[in-house]
C-alpha cells in the first residue's frame, strides 16, 4: 500500500472529457481541490448558489476517499463559447429596465446601468442544466483521484527520506556502540592511577592500601560504567527504527503512528546525550536530533 501525503492539487473540467464544441452554449463544470497537512479531515467548500445542493454529495465523496488534511474544493460553471456574452433578448432587457426605474424610484442618487452590468446580469439569469449537480459530481470524482495520485506521489518522495534518515541514525547509533566500553577502561585507569598516586609508593603498608585502592577504584569505574551505559537507549531506538521502516514499507494512514515513534526518537537522543562523557557522544547525540527533527517536520505532512 502507498504512503499518502497530506498536500496536493488537482483541478478537473466537465470531467476531463475533450473540450466542447463551439455550438455548445450550455455551461461547463469544473472542480478545483487543495489540500494541505491536518491532525483530521477539514472539509472547506467554496461553491455557487447554484451547486450548494451538491455539497453534502462532495462531502461524501472526499470522507470516503481521504482520511487526514485540510481540504478545499471549489467548484464553478461557465458559459461555453459565446454564450456568456450574448445580447439580452427583450424580455430580459425590460425586467432590468423595470427594475432599475423602481430602484431609482427610491435612490435618485443611483447611477444608471452600463451596457457591461447588463450584459453580466443577463448571463447570471441563465439557468444551470437539471443534471447540474450530478455533473459537479462526476468532475468531483476525477479531481478527487488526481489529488490521491498527487499526494501518493509526494508521499513516495517523503518515504524514500524518512528511509534515508533512519538509516543515518542507524550509522549513528553504530557508531556510539564501541565508545562506552572505551569510556569505561580510561575512566577506570584514571581512578587506579589516581589512587596509586594518593598513597605513595614508599608509604607503610602500601601494598595492603593498594588492594583497597585498587578495589575502591574497581567500584568507583563499575558505578561510573552504570552511570554511562546507553546499551538500553541504543537498543531501544533500533527498535523504534525498525518499527519506522516496517510502517513505512506497509503504508496507508501511518502518519500518527509515526509521530508518536518521533516523540520515541528524540526521547532516546535526548537520554544519550544527558549521558554523555565525551565530546565524541555528544556530537552524535546532536546529529541524531538534528535528523530526528528533519524526520519530524516531513511525518506532520503524512496522512
Amino acid at each position: 500500500m502507498a504512503v499518502y501525503s497530506m498536500t496536493g492539487y488537482a483541478t478537473a473540467q466537465q470531467g476531463g472529457a475533450s473540450p466542447p464544441a463551439a455550438h455548445d452554449a450550455g455551461p461547463s463544470v469544473g472542480v478545483e481541490i487543495r489540500s494541505v497537512n491536518s491532525r483530521f479531515l477539514d472539509l472547506t467548500f467554496k461553491l455557487p448558489e447554484e451547486l450548494r445542493g451538491a455539497e453534502p454529495v462532495l462531502r461524501e465523496q472526499l470522507t470516503q476517499a481521504l482520511k487526514r488534511g485540510k481540504v478545499e474544493l471549489r467548484a464553478w460553471f461557465e458559459q461555453r463559447g459565446d454564450a456568456g456574452h450574448r445580447a439580452p433578448s427583450s424580455a430580459e432587457l425590460q425586467r432590468l429596465v423595470s427594475a432599475q426605474d423602481a430602484i431609482r424610484a427610491w435612490l435618485p442618487q443611483a447611477a444608471p446601468l452600463s451596457v457591461a452590468e447588463v450584459i453580466g446580469l443577463s448571463a447570471r439569469g441563465t439557468a444551470l442544466p437539471a443534471d447540474a449537480q450530478d455533473r459537479v459530481a462526476a468532475v468531483a470524482a476525477s479531481a478527487i483521484a488526481q489529488l490521491i495520485e498527487a499526494r501518493a506521489r509526494e508521499g513516495a518522495r517523503l518515504a524514500g527520506m524518512l528511509h534515508d534518515r533512519t538509516a543515518q541514525l542507524r550509522t549513528l547509533a553504530r557508531a556510539a556502540e564501541p565508545l562506552i566500553p572505551q569510556l569505561v577502561a580510561q575512566q577506570r585507569q584514571r581512578f587506579l592511577d589516581r589512587w596509586n598516586e594518593a598513597l605513595g609508593a614508599d608509604a607503610s603498608g602500601a601494598v595492603a592500601n593498594s588492594e583497597v585502592a585498587r578495589d575502591r577504584a574497581l567500584a568507583e569505574a563499575t558505578a561510573f560504567a552504570i552511570r554511562i551505559d546507553v546499551a538500553e537507549e541504543l537498543t531501544r531506538l533500533a527498535s523504534h527504527l525498525d518499527e519506522i521502516d516496517r510502517l513505512i514499507q506497509r503504508g496507508g494512514d501511518i502518519g500518527k503512528r509515526l509521530d508518536f515513534l518521533i516523540q520515541e526518537l528524540h526521547r532516546e537522543a535526548n537520554t544519550l546525550g544527558s549521558k554523555s562523557s565525551s565530546l565524541e557522544l555528544t556530537r552524535i547525540s546532536v546529529d541524531m536530533k538534528v535528523l530526528i527533527e528533519q524526520m519530524r517536520e516531513q511525518v506532520q505532512n503524512l496522512e
